[in-house]
């Protein structure tokens, strides 16, 4: 019987892992999308506009190259 319930957890677990990742993608783009309109709207840029996207570029960058510091401090590098 424990080992059923075991069987039915980790197969409902395999079947719902893609959809719990895309959802967990959506959410994590809804929240840089909301952060780059705050942050790039304060400096009077609309979105929709090409000073938008650039801005949006910039702050993509800036997210990235935090994401590299923060891989080499766990790395042991920094």
């Amino acid at each position: 019987m424990l080992l059923a319930v075991v069987t039915a957890l980790g197969l409902n677990t395999v079947v719902s892992a893609p959809a719990l990742r895309e959802a967990a993608e959506a959410e994590l783009a809804r929240i840089i999308a909301d952060e780059d309109r705050d942050v790039c709207g304060q400096f009077g840029l609309r979105p929709g506009t090409t000073s938008f996207a650039a801005c949006s570029r910039e702050l993509a960058n800036v997210r990235q190259k935090q994401s590299d510091r923060d891989q080499a401090a766990a790395a042991g590098i920094l």
